[in-house]
């Protein structure tokens, strides 16, 4: 009897957080521990930070040419956040699905907002809440990556984005990094399980009941 566990449908795994409630730590993490997880790269207008990665991070881009994906709709969502552009190029996200891989995304609650739109069936979405807005801030200052006044403003607008956390599938607070993360990754892995995604199951199914033992 055959063990073939293809063809399956992918996941579109969607994670949001306010700024600096560490969604991008958790991504990270996960995609180092699944290899049939790939990230999808935002493109974005925003300068690079240190440490990044163009490509790897972000597909850094100018306004111009945020502007000519825009046009030709390249994307399967956009955003302005903070100021800056954020979009999901589609190309790269149907390939990975078409070939079998799940796809993650490290994206904002109006992103996530688009996508589950646009693939009700292949969108999951999670939210990683801050223990609180005190100790969000403190993260932000740490990182040392944004002017002060940038990092009043992620808080201010952090209200606004937890105002959106109950539209979202699964939710749960990134009070302790070890703990969230199995949180995140107990999700995943119940949602690679669904039935509707394992398209192998019903010839699999009827390959056992015909069996001859």
């Amino acid at each position: 009897m055959s063990n073939n566990r293809t063809p399956r449908r992918g996941v579109l795994l969607i994670v949001s957080s306010p700024s600096g409630a560490g969604k991008t730590s958790l991504c990270r993490r996960l995609m180092a521990d699944h290899p049939e997880l790939v990230l999808s790269v935002s493109a974005t207008t925003r300068g690079i930070r240190p440490g990044e990665v163009d490509g790897r991070d972000y597909r850094f881009v100018t306004d111009a040419e945020f502007d000519q994906m825009v046009a030709e709709d390249a994307f399967m969502e956009w955003a302005d956040v903070h100021g800056n552009r954020y979009g999901s190029p589609k190309a790269p996200i149907y390939e990975a699905l078409k070939s079998g891989h799940d796809v993650l995304f490290d994206i904002d609650w109006q992103g996530a907002r688009d996508i589950a739109r646009k693939a009700p069936q292949d969108a999951v979405r999670v939210f990683i809440l801050p223990p609180s807005l005190a100790e969000l801030k403190r993260r932000l200052v740490t990182r040392s990556q944004d002017a002060e006044d940038v990092i009043e403003r992620r808080v201010g607008n952090a209200k606004e984005e937890i105002e959106h956390a109950g539209d979202f599938d699964y939710i749960f607070v990134n009070d302790d990094f070890d703990r969230s993360y199995a949180e995140l990754a107990h999700i995943y892995h119940a949602e690679r399980s669904r039935r509707h995604r394992n398209l192998w199951v019903e010839t699999y199914r009827k390959e056992l009941l015909e069996e001859d033992v």
